[in-house]
């Protein structure tokens, strides 16, 4: 494979550039427009993170802005002492109370700034820790299908990477601006005071480095925007080099070459997108300050032309000059600040409209409460297909299931048999038909409480980061009794008894003191997490897949042991196993093509009755 060519899939470079007409309008009059939207919404999340510290950084810094125009006031009294007739001795004593206003008004701008900049340190992570919140609280609570659209995973991705991250930047970025707007301000206002005519001028020496700030924001987010793909698909290359659960598997098929080339060929595409953006951006800056450096030199003609006529005094050009500096250092601050924001603010954009889409995801309040238990869950002609999905996972279902039952869904891989049975439990919502327990229909019932009422072992159950306790309780606290009895139900007592601290063993190597535990070790913890629920309905999909043949059977007798009244959904390949069901649901491409006891299927001669044969011919003779 040496010299193949590698298919990297999603990042081809026309994929790259996808979106990028999103970003096209991002020019220099764009981002003068939505300044003030941004420092608005700006605003209002800093004011939600902590309205004192708010108000506390926006008035310190006002006030520095008071503190620089008075400071600049007060130097044209110390020039106009010393640039009087008279002695020198005379001039200097004569300077020296303008002169104390100056040194008075530097060093209360320099108090109050430090001020202002406490108080925003105060705030930058109090408005990460908001912004966090609501990220993650929201991708916990959309709907379970959301998952399974890739739109959604893009704008997660977006806001995870660099919205949520950009969240006290933006603050810091607004505050900047209004910091930098009023020190431009209180400059204005001393050179229209000292002549009218120098206002104007000084605009010439900072719009051409507005000019190349913005376009450069634009060029960069328009190609960050567009790399997205791209850096997943590194990312994920990096996980598999780098992650402990492949590793084995890395070395044993010697992939280490084959990953490498791969994470090469997106890490060279990706380079050379950034080299020409690089390019671009430099000859952007270089226009951008040769033409700003015309301007200075025009601005300095015109003051020096106005002193010559005998417009202004000498003092006063002394002073303008030091308030054209003064201004263009307040103009270069703003228009970085502005260009940051704006920069920032497109990352920000990502993660509020990510929030807006996250919102719209929500289930809308349901006026039902959701019942404790249920006489009979009943599906009416229930169809469903994933986001992006031409195909439906299921087409037309209708099944019943009593309670206290022991139901089996079999079938083929891909025959909707798990999205069936999470559509029972309120995980999913049918696209068409409805669910029923008794005469409620989850539409109408709050899914979290509903959820409350379902156990759910899963084949490929997540291996919490946590402590055995916490694997097992998931932070419900139902008491020791409780737990001890799920884990022995399920057998995973033997498992926690051989653990260095028990339940306060945390289950993961990477920690200090963490431990790893074998597939069929988690597969118990797993099982004592969905019997500790006790929940009146038990979903167990593939439940012995890690599991060695005794431990099956053993699980299975448990299952049934532990059912006592609890209805249980039942999905498995291994047909062995739901002989014993009440009734078995066979699906084939979505559809629910039998369904009866084991003998009633069997005598059928369809199917299950092919599957199961083929299945018990291996033990055969």
């Amino acid at each position: 494979m040496g010299d193949d060519a590698l298919e990297i899939g999603e990042i081809t470079i026309s994929d790259w550039h996808a979106h990028t007409d999103k970003m096209a309008e991002a020019g220099f009059l764009t981002i003068a427009r939505r300044l003030p939207s941004l420092i608005g919404q700006a605003m209002r999340l800093a004011w939600r993170a902590s309205p004192r510290d708010t108000v506390a950084t926006v008035s310190l810094n006002l006030l520095g802005g008071v503190f620089t125009a008075f400071g600049l006031l007060a130097t044209t009294g110390v020039l106009t002492a010393l640039f009087s007739d008279g002695p020198t001795p005379d001039r200097v004593m004569a300077a020296l109370p303008s002169l104390a206003l100056v040194a008075g008004a530097a060093a209360m701008r320099t108090a109050v700034q430090a001020g202002a900049g406490w108080a925003q340190s105060r705030l930058d992570p109090q408005v990460s820790r908001l912004t966090e919140e609501r990220l993650y609280g929201l991708t916990s609570r959309v709907e379970l299908a959301a998952y399974d659209d890739p739109d959604f995973h893009d704008a997660l991705q977006r806001a995870r990477l660099r919205g949520v991250a950009m969240a006290d930047s933006v603050v810091t970025s607004a505050i900047d601006v209004v910091t930098a707007l009023v020190g431009l301000l209180a400059v204005a206002g001393v050179l229209g005071v000292l002549h009218p005519v120098l206002l104007p001028l000084l605009l010439l020496a900072v719009l051409p480095d507005a000019w190349a700030a913005g376009r450069s924001a634009r060029m960069r987010y328009t190609t960050l925007y567009t790399l997205i793909p791209a850096n997943r698909r590194k990312w994920i290359i990096a996980e598999l080099l780098a992650n402990r659960q492949p590793a084995a598997e890395v070395r044993s098929f010697t992939m280490r070459g084959f990953l490498l080339r791969m994470y090469d060929a997106v890490a060279r595409a990706e380079q050379e997108v950034l080299l020409r953006l690089a390019k671009r951006q430099t000859l952007t800056r270089v226009l951008g300050e040769s033409l700003g450096g015309l301007g200075s030199g025009l601005v300095y003609v015109a003051l020096g032309v106005l002193l010559a006529l005998g417009s202004i005094l000498l003092a006063v050009a002394g002073t303008a000059v030091l308030a054209i500096r003064q201004g263009q250092s307040s103009l270069g601050n703003l228009m970085y600040a502005t260009n940051r924001l704006y920069e920032e603010g497109l990352y920000f954009t990502d993660f509020l409209d990510f929030c807006e889409d996250a919102e719209r995801r929500l289930a809308k309040p349901r006026p039902v409460e959701a019942p404790e238990s249920f006489a009979r869950i009943s599906a009416h002609d229930v169809t469903f297909a994933y986001p992006g999905s031409d195909n439906p996972a299921l087409r037309g279902v209708s099944i019943e299931v009593n309670a206290g039952e022991v139901i089996a869904f079999v079938g083929e891989n891909g025959s909707g048999k798990t999205t069936l049975a999470k559509i029972l439990s309120g995980l999913y919502e049918p696209d068409s038909g409805n669910v029923t327990w008794d005469d409620v229909d989850l539409r109408d019932v709050e899914p979290e409480a509903l959820r409350m009422r379902t156990a759910v072992i899963a084949q490929d159950h997540t291996r919490w980061p946590l402590t055995a306790r916490y694997n097992i309780t998931m932070g419900t606290g139902k008491g020791e009794e409780a737990l001890d009895a799920a884990a022995r139900v399920a057998g995973a007592d033997a498992v926690i008894a051989d653990l260095p601290h028990g339940y306060r063993t945390l289950l993961d190597r990477r920690f200090k003191d963490g431990q790893e535990l074998s597939g069929g070790q988690w597969q118990r913890i797993a099982v004592a997490r969905g019997f500790h629920r006790d929940a009146p309905l038990l979903i167990c999909d593939e439940p012995t897949a890690a599991l060695d043949a005794r431990a099956e059977h053993a699980l299975f007798e448990r299952i049934r042991d532990h059912a006592d009244g609890r209805t249980v959904l039942l999905i498995t390949h291994r047909l062995a196993s739901v002989r014993y069901a009440d009734r078995i649901y066979v699906l084939d491409h979505g559809k629910v093509v039998e369904a009866g006891t084991h003998a009633a299927l069997m005598s059928l001669d369809g199917l299950y009755a092919d599957l199961y044969t083929l299945q018990s011919s291996a033990y055969r003779d």
